[in-house]
């Protein structure tokens, strides 16, 4: 059930962000050198990696860690890349991942494959055999904000309190969190 929703979902929501996402495009290849779309290895469903795309919003050649692991991540945004991030937009082109089943519109964000410390929390709770998502549990409750372990925390609630009906609150969270750009660090 939840796939279809997920797939259903997925393809009416590319229909509606098309013009969006073909503008944001344009944005990120006139205001920056590189390719438009940056893919990321990413930890998904019972540990396998899979890569999930992501419009550029760091340089060509920023090291492949988590943001807040950069000395000065600033330096490493692209002129939009601040925009990108706070508004979300960045996140657009993760609707491939949805509707090839990478991805689920709700679960735990997918970790960098060098997320080691949360990758096996996960994989100690049993998060990690749940499919990762565009929004979930923690990023309502904190997104860029939270250390690895109360991250791991919610994901573990999730884990325990999934259903429809609470996918359909985190959707509606995130969609206010992200109107009034919360949570986001960078």
């Amino acid at each position: 059930m939840k796939r279809l929703f997920d797939f259903l979902l997925g393809v009416c929501a590319a229909a509606v962000l098309a013009l969006p996402i073909v503008v944001v495009a344009i944005l990120v290849r006139l205001t920056s050198n590189g390719p438009v779309l940056y893919w990321s290895d990413r930890v998904g469903k019972s540990n396998a990696i899979f890569r999930m795309p992501k419009f550029r919003s760091m340089r060509v050649g920023t090291p492949a860690v988590a943001t807040h692991l950069l000395q000065d991540p600033k330096a490493h945004l692209t002129p939009i890349g601040s925009f990108l991030r706070k508004s979300s937009l960045d996140e657009l082109p993760q609707l491939w991942s949805i509707l090839k089943g990478d991805m689920s519109f709700v679960g735990p964000r997918p970790a960098l494959f060098n997320q080691d410390d949360l990758i096996s929390l996960r994989t100690r709770y049993g998060v990690h055999e749940l499919v990762p998502g565009l929004t979930g549990w923690a990023q309502v409750n904190g997104r860029d904000e939270l250390p690895i372990s109360e991250k791991v925390k919610l994901d573990v609630e999730y884990l325990q309190r999934q259903s429809f009906g609470f996918d359909i609150k985190i959707l509606w969270m995130t969609f206010i969190k992200v109107l009034h750009r919360e949570g986001v660090s960078h």
